[in-house]
């Protein structure tokens, strides 16, 4: 109960934080333009409000229904679907009487100070917390490449260098590149401190993504053995502390991670483990219930990051940076919820609300607010009608011909985008209550 209450109450915070600012990105243009504003709304106010006071001309609330918030501008074909107002004619103050550019200002204002907002907080992050990376001289090990990974030449052990001839400082990014960006190539140096270069293929992202290899590289943490459970089926094969495992079922495993993973994998209730033991190999034959582990801890070789901290001017650059690849990654991985497999992982607020932390940290909170920012404001930009993008679209179509789209077209697409968005809200929610229902 107190996970479900952390959580749920940093992403009420940060969305009724994001919600604000983004309707006052409607409202201070529409202001400034002389355009009525009749409601200013966090939260929807469906049948009753929380709270309402009227000043001037705007009544300023808080709903009871936390789905999101809105501002009704007078003039305008919105989810409040005031036909009424829209059959009388138009008035100085109302949004239709405004010049095209005023209307599409208006429009681009919550899009504009999220994607700004979540630019600014990075920047603060940096500032404040700094950076927190994973360095070469992090890895002594190295990495261990996936399936995928090592089919296009990643080895045990490699480092990477270079992707595309940028020096990597993060190099834990490698991933980023390798699912999301375009490389085309990647310097690495191998285990006995050989430099190769490696050709990446162009479409290497949707590989990783149909065979589910997100993270291809990870750090090579070696699979030796800490301590050994007494009784264990471990012990009962003869298994030591210090002994390091090389292999799993006749498939050369050697990090503690890619072990885990073949057991999971296994079949039968027996499993062979080769062993290096005092500089020999040995097999030995472990027998492992379906549900039962092997009883043994692994030597804690994980890697510890380190925080870089930036002067205010390198904050804006490097906050830059950040806000820049946050929003490339989310576009570029946009293309795979139009696939069976992407719109299976869709989610709604479980799944927002499950990447803040359990614990209350400022720094993650500030980290996912921008994340989740910048998201809003990519898909408040999609062409879809309802969404300030639809608007947009509408009123480019009306500065390129000269002409207004019919009320009833607008009408009709306004009740159309409302259909559509609901149905994806209980989609992507019922996937979060499935989830939670199989897990």
């Amino acid at each position: 109960m107190e996970l479900f209450l952390i959580k749920g109450g940093q992403l009420i915070l940060s969305l009724s934080l994001l919600i604000v600012l983004h309707e006052l990105g409607h409202f201070i243009p529409a202001k400034l333009f002389k355009t009525r504003v009749e409601k200013f709304y966090l939260f929807f106010d469906v049948k009753f409000s929380l709270f309402k006071k009227k000043i001037g001309d705007t009544v300023y609330g808080i709903g009871w229904l936390p789905l999101g918030g809105y501002v009704k501008i007078s003039g305008m074909i919105d989810e409040s679907m005031d036909t009424e107002q829209m059959a009388q004619p138009a008035q100085p103050w109302e949004f239709r009487a405004k010049p095209t550019w005023q209307r599409l200002i208006i429009m681009l204002g919550g899009v504009t100070v999220n994607l700004v907002l979540g630019f600014l907080i990075y920047m603060m992050v940096m500032f404040v917390w700094g950076r927190t990376m994973v360095t070469n001289d992090d890895l002594p090990n190295g990495l261990t490449p996936s399936t995928e990974a090592a089919a296009v030449g990643f080895l045990e052990g490699d480092k990477v260098l270079r992707i595309n001839d940028m020096e990597i400082v993060d190099v834990m990014d490698a991933n980023k590149w390798l699912f999301l960006r375009p490389a085309e190539t990647v310097e690495v140096a191998r285990a006995n401190g050989a430099i190769e270069m490696l050709s990446i293929p162009d479409d290497f992202g949707k590989t990783l993504f149909a065979s589910g290899e997100m993270r291809p590289l990870t750090p090579y943490l070696p699979a030796v053995i800490r301590e050994v459970v007494p009784a264990s089926p471990a012990a009962l094969a003869g298994i030591l502390p210090n002994d390091r495992i090389v292999g799993v079922n006749q498939q050369a495993i050697s990090s503690w991670p890619a072990v885990y993973e073949a057991l999971d994998r296994r079949e039968g209730t027996s499993v062979s483990l080769r062993i290096e033991r005092d500089n020999a190999l040995e097999d030995i034959v472990v027998k492992v219930a379906a549900q039962d582990s092997l009883g043994v801890y692994f030597l804690d070789t994980r890697v510890k990051p380190q925080t870089f901290r930036y002067s205010a001017a390198e904050s804006i650059r490097q906050g830059f940076d950040y806000g820049y690849w946050t929003l490339y990654d989310y576009i570029a991985q946009f293309k795979f919820i139009f696939t069976k497999k992407g719109a299976s992982q869709l989610g709604g607020f479980g799944t927002i609300a499950s990447i803040f932390p359990a614990k209350w940290d400022w720094r993650l909170f500030w980290e996912r607010t921008a994340l989740i920012s910048i998201i809003l404001a990519f898909m408040n930009v999609l062409p879809i009608p309802a969404l300030d993008g639809g608007h947009v679209v509408f009123l480019t179509y009306e500065m390129l011909t000269g002409r207004k789209p019919h009320q009833k077209v607008l009408e009709y697409a306004q009740m159309l985008g409302l259909i559509l968005l609901l149905a994806l809200f209980v989609y992507a929610n019922g996937n979060d209550v499935y989830r939670f229902i199989m897990n």
